[in-house]
């Protein structure tokens, strides 16, 4: 029998499932795929909200009441984390997205509660936040198409174009730096096994020491597994 700890509070069930039911996916179709997106959302809507709960649990034992979150390229896949964070810890959350089509559906589906997504990019984002949720952002194939295979270990030394790729890695280093610069210390990150080595990258050019968690959470639209980083704090780490 799963306990208190182990779940979300029923009142934070019924929102997720609430906005959930109301996102227009016939609108989110294309902004994923490039055709099928029906089939696709048939497929993936039930393993989303499941998995992303489970982050959401494991989200909640981490952050204290009361702070920040900032996060990157939010979509549908954080909607659990978002709402978990705003009704049961009462934090403030400011999740960021570029794609126009997504953060309409988006919003539409959770006017009902104190969540708004902002079409804009992260990095201009006023404040210092506690908590940073960059997932899938570092190694999108669409953004960065000539850094992402290196990222999965698919990169081909025949077709790579090191003049392109020296460009995109200057743009997700700077990416980087204007988010991490955000975060307090101590502080935790919210990231992907493929993104932590440029979390990493910026705490060693700052000298600030990190940990990387050793559990692993499985994603349901990307499938890159989610770790949490301790940033800025010396001793014991959770896990």
């Amino acid at each position: 029998m799963k306990t208190g700890r182990m779940m979300l509070r029923p009142a934070t069930r019924h929102l997720i499932t609430e906005v959930y039911e109301r996102l227009d996916y016939g609108a989110l179709g294309p902004v994923y795929c490039y055709e099928g997106g029906e089939e696709f959302w048939r497929a993936k809507r039930g393993p989303c909200d499941r998995l992303g709960r489970r982050i959401a649990v494991v989200l909640r034992k981490k952050l204290e009441p009361g702070g920040r979150s900032l996060y990157v390229g939010a979509g549908v896949a954080e909607i659990p984390a978002l709402i978990m964070e705003t009704v049961e810890l009462d934090r403030t959350v400011e999740p960021y997205n570029l794609r126009r089509a997504e953060v309409t559906a988006l919003n539409s589906a959770s006017h009902s509660i104190p969540l708004k997504f902002h079409l804009a990019d992260a990095a201009g984002a006023k404040g210092r936040f506690d908590h940073l949720w960059i997932v899938s952002v570092l190694n999108d194939p669409e953004r960065f198409p000539h850094l992402s295979p290196l990222s999965y270990g698919r990169g081909n030394p025949l077709t790579l174009d090191p003049l392109k790729f020296s460009n995109e890695r200057r743009i997700v280093r700077a990416l980087v730096a204007r988010c991490m610069g955000k975060l307090a210390r101590p502080g935790f990150v919210t990231t992907t096994t493929e993104e932590v080595l440029w979390i990493a990258e910026w705490c060693h050019r700052h000298r600030v020491p990190y940990r990387v968690g050793t559990h692993q959470y499985p994603t349901a639209l990307v499938g890159d597994p989610i770790c949490f980083l301790e940033i800025g704090k010396r001793g014991k780490w959770s896990g």
